[in-house]
């Protein structure tokens, strides 16, 4: 049964039971916890944690995850990948250990599901947890029935909250491979392809799981469950491992193509390959969600995923470039269930090309520094590479330890891997701890939770009003729930309803005030800290709010107009862009503020050419001449994909989506407000374009009556200059440019009048050498304003011309308040033994300074002037 099929037959079953189907997320969203989404349930985890009312009782979704510890264990292992599908069915509140069970026995087993033989299946139970076990007992022999601990057993979140027992089921591989005796026995005999958790407690301490037991109960019981996508798949095809399915092997065999070998002839080639078929996935999942190559974060994991495809292949003897050749063969196995990779593999392809570019020159100079390495190795006449190398190849040039041993060997040296490990532990150890650090400021949303039981969500009226009235139903102060606040009190204000518009999709939030009989809040932030409830920050500048007080919100309208114009403007921009660029220029961050838009988007090609956004600028303000209608409507999903509304990556969309249209030049999915007519932007003025990390660039541009202002400074600066150079405006350019030029070329005459003036004095100086025990000395004070450069042209001059004989040279020189010196021997004085970097430290701290160098020449400085005539 191809994966495809295991995916329609899963939807189908559980849509027809009455889940409702939930796309997958994207594996990057808005978690400071997550660095990729590992899960099926992490988009739920809002219905979970009681931070918002789930729109449906039941669901079930296939989740696209990335799991990115054992990165360094993909191929050595069969068990171990990046990317993976998890298929999942969900109840918030709905059924529970029954249904679970009975919905997962009845697609493994059943005719219009998978068809697997009961006789082959065993599954797990809590230890404590008799219910299930006795509801696995309608279906298994309680032999094939084993009760295990919490480390196996038992989930939660790995944070404070929901957590429950859990039930896995397994499938019997068979006696070749491995021990009889069920998953307690045998893993790898047994292969876990389904794990059912029962949530219905609220945990505190998650570790131990067996010595700590829950704190209480959840007020809802919930069903979360995972079937790992590709274990399946391997089992219905009857193969011996998830790189041998339909999915992955097409990887592997275009491998085998370019490099001439073939998988499953050697164990180390069997690695490469199963890294550049891992690895392919990964990166091409993960770059189709926005992701690009960088140093830190998600960058860097897709850039290491990347650049082990590269060096697996190098090893395996192919030189040419390969990822996008990998990269076409992902795209074409993968999509049937993400149509959008066909639809954005310009850009994919685009990103994947850049990076392979930039890597291939890395791999040139990291293999210099390698040759370095083991030169001086050899010429200390030891054989083997030292740990830290090895790590620094790792760290800086992205170079595997395999990769390493491999040009060691041919090099006919060893490598301290023990050395090399315990660096990498160590880094390791500090991620960890940056990560629990990250994890533990993530703020307790308790309160917030708290207000949303209580009252429910918040109705935005904002679209539509910029005031209304409405009824506190929540304070907050320094993170708990309060009756009142008074005069002076920093407060959080929750209302049933309001205008106020939260911080979102790059859009600033609102300002504005709260009032009520006898108080008023001025409103400075307003946040969604949890999904469907709106804060408000302010402070109350006179009288005291209460809970239940019927309130006047009024938002700043001269501030919402400013944002909404800029709003408007990013999604012109954007459109803008992938017009002139194409689709590889997608939204990667923006900020819409009063009057002004920053604007990042995706660029594998680099910096965008001047004339480029001239024309892009030009074609923005054509459509605010046009005074197009903007439009905003809902409607579901996926006629939102089929009319061509752009989505932006890492946003989390429901079944029904906003759409914002403007006119027919641009159309995206928004929860943003904006302005009514594209005329009301006035105008649009791109001021800067520039690269803010690997393949993004970021655009500024003003709007309205900023972008006026701005134009009408720069027409008085250009009337200036005009009037100074006596030329018309147009003129300009031309007129400037020969000024500087012959600026330059004065410079450079002046450079070398004084270079020549500098070196004129060293026959004097060589002249007045002292002879110290046969050896001639030049120890001078030298004309103020002589820099380092000259001054070593000046010692070298000087040292020139002392002849055969020994002789050091030692010239000091203040420039701008800021002493320097220089030290120089000729060869004959270093045959005596006298070495300039060692002659240093014998007068720096006379002039209050250090420095150093190779025995022929040495240089420093001090802060000291007065100290020269001790130091010479």
């Amino acid at each position: 049964m191809q994966t495809h099929e295991i995916i329609r037959r899963f939807t189908d079953h559980f849509t027809s039971a009455g889940h409702t189907r939930v796309p997958s997320a994207s594996l990057i969203l808005d978690d400071p916890t997550l660095l990729f989404v590992n899960a099926g349930m992490v988009q739920f985890k809002p219905y979970f944690l009681g931070d918002a009312p789930a729109p449906y009782p039941r669901a079930t979704s296939i989740q696209k995850c990335v799991r990115t510890g054992d990165i360094d264990e993909v191929g050595r292992t069969t068990r171990h990948n990046t990317f993976f599908q998890m298929a999942g069915n969900f109840s918030f509140g709905d059924y529970f250990k029954a249904g679970a069970i009975e919905h997962a026995w009845e697609l493994v087993t059943g005719s219009s599901g998978y068809g697997i033989d009961p006789e082959r299946l065993w599954a797990t139970v809590y230890r404590n947890d008799d219910e299930a076990f006795d509801l696995w007992r309608r279906h298994l022999p309680e032999s094939r029935i084993q009760r295990r601990g919490g480390k196996d057993n038992y989930w939660d979140m790995g944070v404070p909250g929901p957590g429950g027992p859990c039930s896995e089921i397994y499938f019997d591989r068979g006696p070749a491979h491995g021990r009889d005796g069920g998953p307690e026995a045998d893993e790898d005999r047994y292969l876990e392809i389904w794990n059912l958790v029962f949530m219905q407690d609220v945990r505190g301490e998650l570790s131990p799981k067996d010595e700590h037991p829950p704190i209480g109960t959840l007020p809802k019981k919930n069903i979360d469950t995972g079937m790992g996508v590709e274990r399946v798949a391997t089992l219905l095809q009857d193969v011996e491992n998830v790189y041998e399915t339909d999915l992955v092997r097409p990887v592997i065999a275009r491998a085998e193509e370019f490099s001439g070998r073939r998988y499953g002839a050697s164990v180390q080639d069997d690695v490469r390959f199963r890294v550049i078929a891992d690895h392919a996935r990964s990166g091409v999942m993960i770059i189709g969600d926005g992701v690009t190559p960088s140093n830190e974060g998600r960058g860097y994991v897709l850039r290491r995923l990347l650049r082990r495809i590269v060096r697996s292949a190098r090893l395996l003897g192919v030189q040419e470039p390969v990822l996008n050749s990998f990269a076409e063969v992902v795209r074409d196995a993968m999509a049937p269930s993400y149509p959008e990779l066909r639809n954005d593999f310009e850009r994919i392809a685009a990103v994947i090309r850049n990076e392979e570019e930039a890597f291939l020159q890395t791999l040139t100079a990291g293999s210099r520094i390698f040759d370095t390495a083991a030169a001086t190795v050899r010429e200390s006449g030891r054989t083997q590479l030292p740990g830290d190398q090895a790590f620094k190849l790792h760290d800086t040039f992205g170079f595997p330890i395999d990769l390493t041993l491999e040009m060691a060997s041919e090099a006919g040296l060893t490598v301290d891997e023990q050395g090399f490990r315990t660096l990498m532990a160590e880094q390791r150890d500090r991620a960890k701890a940056d990560a629990k650090a990250h994890k533990a400021g993530h703020s307790d949303g308790t309160a917030y939770r708290a207000v949303l039981d209580a009252a429910g969500g918040t109705e935005f009226l904002g679209y539509t009003d910029l005031a209304g009235e409405s009824r506190v139903v929540g304070l907050i102060v320094d993170g708990v729930g309060v009756p009142a606040a008074g005069a002076g009190t920093a407060v959080e204000v929750v209302l049933d309803r309001t205008p106020f518009y939260a911080e979102g999709g790059g859009q600033q939030a609102d300002t504005g005030w709260i009032r009520g009989d006898g108080f008023t809040v001025e409103v400075g932030d307003v946040q969604s800290p949890v999904t469907g409830l709106v804060v408000h920050r302010g402070t109350v500048t006179d009288g005291e709010i209460t809970i239940d007080a019927p309130v006047h919100a009024e938002v700043d309208v001269t501030r919402r107009q400013a944002v909404s114009r800029a709003h408007s403007a990013t999604h012109l921009v954007h459109a803008g862009m992938r017009r002139a660029l194409g689709d590889s220029a997608a939204q990667a961050g923006s900020l819409n503020a009063p009057g002004r838009l920053r604007f990042d988007f995706t660029s594998p090609a680099g910096a965008v050419p001047a004339s480029v956004l001239a024309d892009v600028e030009d074609e923005i303000n054509d459509v605010l001449t046009g005074d197009h209608e903007v439009r905003a409507f809902v409607t579901t999903q996926d006629e939102a994909r089929r009319i061509g509304a752009m989505a932006l990556f890492g946003e989390k969309y429901g079944d029904s989506v906003r759409v914002v249209e403007i006119g027919d030049y641009s159309r995206e999915l928004c929860g943003g407000t904006h302005v009514h007519r594209s005329g009301q932007l006035g105008l649009v003025k791109l001021l800067s374009e520039a690269s803010i990390g690997a393949g993004v660039r970021r655009v500024e541009a003003l709007v309205g009556l900023d972008a006026f202002r701005f134009l009408a400074k720069e027409h008085v600066l250009v009337s200036q200059l005009a009037e100074q150079f006596k030329a018309k405006p147009e003129e300009l350019p031309e007129r400037i440019g020969g000024v500087v030029e012959r600026l330059r070329i004065a410079e450079r005459e002046l450079e070398k009048v004084r270079a020549g003036a500098v070196l004129s004095s060293a026959g004097a100086l060589a002249d007045e050498a002292e002879d110290i025990g046969g050896t001639a000395l030049v120890a001078a004070a030298v004309p103020d304003g002589i820099g380092g450069n000259d001054l070593r042209a000046l010692a070298s001059d000087v040292r020139g011309r002392l002849g055969a004989r020994p002789g050091v040279v030692a010239l000091f020189s203040t420039d701008a308040g800021k002493l320097s010196f220089v030290v120089a021997t000729t060869s004959s004085a270093r045959d005596a033994g006298l070495a300039a970097g060692t002659l240093v430290p014998s007068f720096a701290a006379a002039v209050g300074g250090r420095g150093g160098g190779k025995p022929d020449l040495a240089q420093g400085g001090g802060t000291d002037p007065s100290g020269v005539p001790a130091a010479i």
